[in-house]
């Protein structure tokens, strides 16, 4: 490049916004209002549900981040539009010490999802059914739900003000997708803007902001010679605090990948075996093992998952690491209270019922040391994925298709629990099928069936509870 040519202004990097937020409808400004709290400040000042609230203090409200930032304070400044009329009126809210403002949005942002501008290749949603509904083909990259909701994101759509608020704001820790720092590889991962997600992961670090990051491992991509070269990297910036290592997932609706480390124990193994030295020393240095391998990686190799410690607090539970030793460690600790398992256990018996506990292959074993042990005396219905195929085979990734076509037509007298994992906060299937609709078809064939949490202690509770009412 020429010394005098111009690079790329830092705003071709944006991406675009979906009008996919509850709030991004084309004419729609601010957020709307879903529920005010009766004689909260909100409702001393006569907002009420389907307003939207279109600034506080004089900013522009886009997402939670502008609304916790600045409504600290006991009294705040809004402007309400009264989408009946049109009209919009300025009023100011006070508040007692520890009051909330008895308002409630109808989501975290309210300006459309930031959408993304790469093409990762083991992205999942180009991998989906060429049938399944629109929404799940939505690619969000939004930084500020990393901040709010722990969504990973790669960071290479953000311009200079993004990065500037992420500073100003402390939006710290962010969730960031690493997956390989050697340039060409990242590029041939991740496409043309991958340089610009390292720019601005270094920026955020050096404003000291701190990162979970991310790797989705792919075999003969960004593994081996590559895969040491970013822990390296990781390695030389503390303030990268976890860093979480998943297997390629795919499904059979693709033809780019036909095989990862769930068809290859010994190269799970050897990863699991390259990541030790850098946990290691990781302990040594700042007591915290930092290299977090994904759950699958230990099913795969058929090793013991590590001890509870070397999860550091568990910073990247709901990425799936930690999730097989937090259930075993509480089955240990059930277990030593045997007399409440078999307590359950004396009450299905009792009225002529048996337990049956769906799980997705993976963790089904798991599972059964808990569901199928003496005390408890169930029994677990691993369901393959036959929708998506390919090595997928996470509970959270089951489908109604496969669930009942799996599961017995005769169900008689079959308390049946649900992962509900399955279901997403619509209480909707990957495959499109309401929870209610998969209930009332399993109740039909004489099931008893709850959608609860299969964690030991919740799974549990929700039993007693269930029986409690039924006796």
């Amino acid at each position: 490049m020429p010394a005098d040519a111009q690079l790329p202004t830092v705003a071709s990097y944006a991406g675009a916004r979906a009008n996919y937020a509850p709030s991004a409808h084309p004419d729609a400004q601010g957020a709307l209002v879903t529920s005010v709290r009766p004689l909260s400040p909100a409702d001393d000042e006569g907002i009420e549900p389907g307003m939207r609230v279109l600034t506080v203090n004089g900013q522009a409200l886009t997402d939670m981040i502008v609304w916790l930032w600045e409504t600290d304070d006991d009294a705040i400044d809004l402007t309400v539009l009264d989408p009946r009329d049109d009209t919009v009126c300025p009023c100011t809210l006070e508040r007692l010490e520890g009051e909330d403002w008895g308002l409630e949005f109808d989501g975290a942002v309210f300006d459309g999802m930031r959408t993304c501008v790469n093409a990762c290749v083991f992205c999942f949603m180009t991998m989906l059914p060429k049938d399944s509904r629109e929404s799940l083909s939505i690619r969000d990259d939004d930084y500020r739900l990393s901040f709010l909701q722990g969504n990973f994101v790669t960071l290479t759509n953000m311009d200079d003000d993004d990065v500037q608020n992420v500073i100003d704001r402390c939006l710290s820790p962010m969730n960031v997708s690493l997956h390989a720092i050697t340039p060409e590889v990242r590029r041939r991962i991740m496409g043309k803007n991958a340089a610009r997600g390292i720019e601005v992961l270094e920026r955020l670090m050096d404003a000291g902001i701190e990162i979970h990051a991310q790797i989705v491992l792919c075999p003969g991509i960004n593994d081996g010679e590559e895969l040491d070269r970013t822990l390296a990297y990781c390695e030389e910036h503390p303030l990268i605090t976890s860093l979480g290592i998943v297997p390629l997932g795919f499904t059979k609706h693709q033809n780019r990948f036909t095989t990862s480390y769930s068809d290859d124990p010994a190269a799970a193994g050897a990863v699991i075996e390259q990541v030790r030295p850098y946990q290691q020393r990781a302990f040594v240095r700042f007591g915290r093992h930092t290299f977090q391998m994904s759950d699958e990686f230990y099913l795969d190799a058929g090793v013991e998952v590590p001890e509870a410690a070397w999860y550091d607090g568990y910073p990247q539970y709901y990425d799936g690491i930690g999730m097989i030793r937090s259930y075993l460690d509480d089955t240990a600790e059930l277990l030593k209270n045997s007399a409440r398992l078999r307590s359950v256990r004396d009450a299905l018996r009792q009225t002529g019922r048996t337990l049956v506990v769906v799980s997705g292959t993976s963790a089904a074993d798991t599972v059964r040391g808990f569901v199928e042990s003496e005390a408890l005396g169930g029994s677990v219905a691993a369901i393959q994925n036959r929708y998506f195929g390919g090595n997928v085979d996470v509970t959270g990734l089951i489908c109604a298709e496969d669930l009942l076509d799996q599961l017995p037509h005769n169900l008689e007298n079959v308390v049946l629990i649900l992962p509900n994992v399955m279901f997403n906060a619509e209480d909707m299937t990957l495959d499109g099928y309401y929870l209610n609709d998969v209930v009332s078809e399993l109740n039909s064939r004489g099931a008893e069936t709850l959608s609860v949490s299969t964690m030991p202690f919740e799974l549990t509770e929700a039993l007693e509870n269930a029986l409690g009412r039924s006796a």
